[in-house]
Parts: structure tokens; sequence; C-alpha cells
């Protein structure tokens, strides 16, 4: 019997025990974060399925995992084997969990789903306790978590240092920005918050982790009042710096396990907690039902809204933006000396996925200020070009030829920025099927690039410029086209994102987004282009303020694979004023030859 065969006959034999008719592992941990620490990856340890979103349900006789497009076919090939059904979201006919429990259980004698309510959000709790009471009448219990009865080998909660980030990179003071937010909150009618989210406590307190890989956090939570504040962290992990830092912010600290006692002392009138950060928990620690009552609240008043800090978090200020410009002149040094490197290293051949994945990050890691990975890169080579979130195994390595398509979506932690780029190259001879697509997709980067918008349109309204050229040929992407970036952060970052669905957060002037259309065509290839971008004010009239976008990223777009027939002027303009500036920048810090490589990677088209 396999192990995933081995984890579910035990999942179920705690079921049974426990009078449950199915469990729901979700991807998140008790801070809701997008990338977790190896501790809370349950619903990996339980499917096998290691995609960063994605739930995991399991009743007595059957499993299903679903997730999204950027997942399909790496879904697939995991799962297999298992008696995992993959339901695709967003595809008709894909029914929701509550629907597919309800038509599961409907024979059953147990009614009730289990869903630890420590690694899931109060409000997602609630949507899903509704829906499942619509459909089959069942009922979620969140007081359980098998995981700590049969995860025998499950990894503990990361211990790493925490450390200071430097005022020249963070830009602003602890003080001040504990100021700004408790503005904020009275301005919201909130004496304090509750903060879970791992990398708004970074920001707002200047400190900077490594307990979740390629995300510079540490687990923990911030309690805030009018006139304290408490970190509540494993305190072994604070470094003397990071304590001197604290005191001299004026924040007191705590064992990270005691922030219920902490939320049961909270000496203030009200409280806001985000139900969309904290966890089902934690709000029924402040406020429980009365199936909870045990648990004791505080006695102020609960208020249910939006944390303040991401928004606080996403405008960045002079010193972050200067750190986002010095870290993209590190990068595109690196970046420049991989290319030249790779087509001579292809062509000589014994390159794979996977060794040019490891050449970049040896380049990068030279670099000054360098502190690891953003995220694992992706390297797909032509059919692998197809999987959104690739991710070469020594199982799926495969050589490198000199012709067609990579696609290499990459980037780095700097102490003073975090970069994100997907370049695809082409290693040799392209089909027309390819350079048509290549070209479509350049089309739709370049235009989003040069987008004027009103201050304060949402991603969802600028999503189509990005879209039109391919929607018109009859092609689609199903992932966003914009994503938020952190200051030595998160390479994902909220509250606005470029997307279809919609997404109301403004854009205001100060902001990074990532500009990243692609064309993914399964068993062939797919393409994708990405630069940083930072929204700049663009000109104020009598109809308000209007934005626009400065290119952050600092690396040539090959142009081999361009049909610059398919090129308007105006992108043709474009992509050689981007060229030219690339050169500029970056030939200072380039050798002779490296600089000869960019002069021509960046002659005009």
């Amino acid at each position: 019997m396999d192990k995933i065969a081995q984890r579910l006959d035990a999942l179920r034999e705690e079921m049974r025990r426990e009078h449950l008719g199915a469990f729901i592992f979700p991807s998140t941990d008790p801070h809701n974060s997008e990338y977790t620490a190896d501790h809370w990856k349950g619903r990996e340890w339980i499917s096998g399925f290691n995609g960063s979103a994605g739930t995991a349900v399991v009743t007595l006789h059957a499993a299903a995992l679903w997730t999204d497009s950027r997942y399909f076919i790496a879904a697939a090939q995991q799962l297999e084997g298992t008696e995992y059904q993959l339901m695709r979201e967003r595809i008709e006919d894909t029914p929701t969990i509550a629907e597919w429990l309800g038509k599961q259980l409907a024979d059953e004698n147990d009614k009730e789903v289990g869903l630890y309510g420590m690694d899931c959000t109060a409000n997602d709790v609630q949507q899903l306790t509704s829906e499942l009471r619509q459909h089959g009448g069942l009922t979620l219990r969140t007081n359980f978590d098998p995981l700590q009865r049969i995860w025998t080998n499950r990894p503990p909660i990361p211990m790493r240092p925490i450390v200071p980030q430097p005022i020249e990179y963070a830009g602003e003071d602890t003080l001040s920005k504990l100021s700004r937010i408790r503005k904020a909150l009275r301005e919201q009618h909130a004496d304090g918050m509750l903060m879970a989210s791992l990398d708004d406590i970074a920001w707002t307190l200047n400190l900077r982790g490594s307990d979740v890989h390629c995300n510079p956090v540490f687990i923990s939570y911030l309690l805030i009042s009018t006139q304290s504040a408490t970190l509540f962290v494993h305190e072994e992990k604070l470094t003397a710096e990071a304590r001197q830092h604290l005191t001299a912010s004026g924040v007191a600290t705590a064992p990270y396990t005691a922030v219920a006692e902490g939320l049961r002392r909270y000496p203030e009138y009200n409280i806001l907690a985000d139900p969309d950060e904290v966890s089902h928990t934690l709000m029924q620690v402040i406020q429980p039902n009365e199936i909870n009552s045990h648990l004791s609240p505080l006695t102020s008043h609960l208020l249910q809204a939006s944390s303040p800090v991401p928004m606080m978090k996403a405008v960045k200020n002079d010193a972050e933006q200067r750190g986002f410009r010095q870290a993209m002149i590190r990068d595109g040094v690196a970046l420049v000396r991989f290319l030249r490197w790779l087509k001579p290293a292809v062509e000589a051949g014994g390159q794979t996925e996977i060794s040019v994945d490891q050449k970049l990050t040896a380049l990068r890691a030279e670099q000054p200020l360098y502190q690891g990975l953003s995220f694992d890169t992706i390297a797909g080579y032509q059919a692998h070009g197809a999987i959104v979130h690739y991710e070469a195994t020594p199982e799926t390595d495969v050589p490198l030829k000199p012709e067609g398509l990579l696609l290499l979506d990459s980037g780095a932690q700097y102490m003073d920025g975090t970069t994100d780029i997907t370049r695809t190259i082409a290693l040799g001879p392209v089909t027309d099927e390819q350079r048509r697509i290549y070209t479509l997709v350049l089309k739709g980067h370049i235009q989003l690039q040069m987008l004027k918008f009103p201050d304060g349109a949402s991603g969802t309204q600028l999503d189509a410029v990005a879209r039109r050229g391919l929607w018109k040929s009859g092609l689609n992407f199903l992932h966003g086209t914009g994503h938020g970036v952190g200051s030595y952060l998160n390479v994902h970052e909220g509250p606005h994102q470029i997307r279809m669905e919609y997404r109301p957060a403004p854009f205001h002037a100060g902001m990074t987004v990532t500009d990243e259309p692609g064309i993914y065509l399964e068993g062939r290839f797919g393409v994708r282009i990405e630069n940083v971008l930072l929204v700049q004010p663009y000109m104020e009239t009598e109809f308000g303020r209007f934005l626009q976008f400065e290119t952050l990223t600092l690396c040539p777009i090959d142009t081999t694979p361009v049909d610059v027939t398919l090129l308007t002027d105006n992108e043709r303009t474009w992509l050689n004023d981007y060229h030219q500036m690339v050169f500029d920048r970056l030939s200072p810090h380039l050798d002779d030859s490296d600089r000869q490589w960019l002069y021509a990677a960046t002659r005009p088209v």
C-alpha cells in the first residue's frame, strides 16, 4: 500500500472514532498564508499534491482535490495512482466542495464535516457553514485536528532567528507605523486590532525572519491597543538586536501559544479583527457563539472589518522604491550574465531544466544583499512551459535542445527589494505557431505597461487591456495578470491585483504590481513575459488624478521569436525604449563581454 493510501486509512479511522462523515484540508495556516511552513502542509501530506493552492476533501469512501488553473496539469500528475479525484475550479460542471459533499454524504449516517478552525479564516468558515447547510443539511465541526494524531513525523514550528530590517531599507520606523495604524483604527472606531498576517507583522515591526520558504517572515501574532503592542512569538527566536529594536519601539513580547489568553486580557472597549485574516478559532475567542461559549470571551466588542495594514504596506515609500530600483539593477546583472551563458551552453549540450535553474541561482547569489530566492524557479522547456507553476524534479527534468522555447519564471530576495521576472527564451528555431503566440503575449504585456488610468481604478478594470489582443484571437489565460510585490517581503502581496475576477482594491501611486500575461498550450509549449511595475503619477486634470506605470525590471526581452509585423508602431517604440533603458542602466555594472552581449540583445527592432 502506498503512503497516501496508508494516510487516508489512518485518517478514516480517526473520522469514524469522531463520527465525522468528511474532513477538509485547506492550504493555509493559522495566519492565512499563501505559502506555509512545513508544519502546516497538511493538505500536501494527506494528498501528495504540493501546489500552493488547493483543498483536499476526504470522506469515508471517496477523496477529491480542488485547485485552480495554475495547477491543473501538475495536480493531475501528482494525484495519479491515488483515489483522489481532481476538481478543476472555475471549469463548467465542477461541483463546489459543499455540493460534492452533499451528494457523497446523502446516504451516510454521519452528517458532520470536520475542518480545523485554526487553519481557516472566520469568513471562510462562515461561508462554508452556510453552503454545507444548504447542500444536505450538513454541519461543520472546527475543534478537531486529526493531523495531531496521525502525522507522526510532523515538522515542528520553525525556530529560526528574527532580525531587524535596517531603516535605510524600511524607510519608516516602527513607532511611526504603529502611530499610523492606530490613527487608521480610530477612523474605523476601533481601539486596537489583532494582526495575524505574517508579512503585515514583519512590515509593521521592521523585522524579518525565514520561517517560510522564500518568504522572509516569522510565525507570530501582533496585538495592538491604544497604548501598547504585544508580539506573540517564540521568544527564543529573537536576536539581541531584535529584542532591542522591539523595546525601543514600545513593543512587548509574549509566547506564541499565549495569543488566546492575550485576547482575553485585552483591556480596550473594542477590537478590530479582519475575518479574512484571523482564524475562526481565534475569532471565537473574541466573540464565541452559543456552541463555543466555554471559550470565555473578552469583554470588548468585536469589529469585523478589513485590516488597514495591507493598503499601507502596498504603497511603497521613497526608501522602498529606491531599494526596488537598486535590487533590480543587481538582479538584472545576474540575468544578463545568465542569458549570455544560456544559449551557448545549451548548444554545447548537457544542460537541463534543473541545471539552468542552479546556474541562475548561483549568479544571483553573487550579488550584494542577496538573501535567497523569492519563490522556487519555474524552468519549463517546451511542453513543460505549459504547466503554469511547473517545478522540475529529478523525475521530470528534461535536457534542453537548441530549439523551441524555455519559459523561465524566477525571482530573488534582496535586503532592499524583491524581484519577480519571467522571460520566454527561444533556444533556437521556433515554429510559426510559437512565434505568433509569443508576439501576441508580448503585445498584451506592452499594452498594459503603456496604459494611463485614473487614480483609484481597480485591477479588474485594467485587466482587459492585457487580454484584448489575445481574446481577439480566441486565446485566454486563467491566472491573474498581475499581483503586488513586497519590499523584501512576500513576492505575492495584496490587496490590489490585476485579474478578470472582480477585485475592488484601488490602485494608487507607490504600489508595485507585476505584468505577466501568458498562453499555455497543453502538451506543446507555454509563453509568459513578466516585469515588475511601479505605479507613478501621470497628470492631474479637472477630471482628477491619473496614473501610469514605471517599469522596474531590467532584463532584455528576447526579440528573436517576435513577429515584428504584428507589432503596432507604439508597441515597437515601447520595446525599443525599454531596451535602451535596460542597456543604459545595466551597462555601467557589466564587464566588456557582458556589455557587448547586452548591446546586441537590446538592438532596436
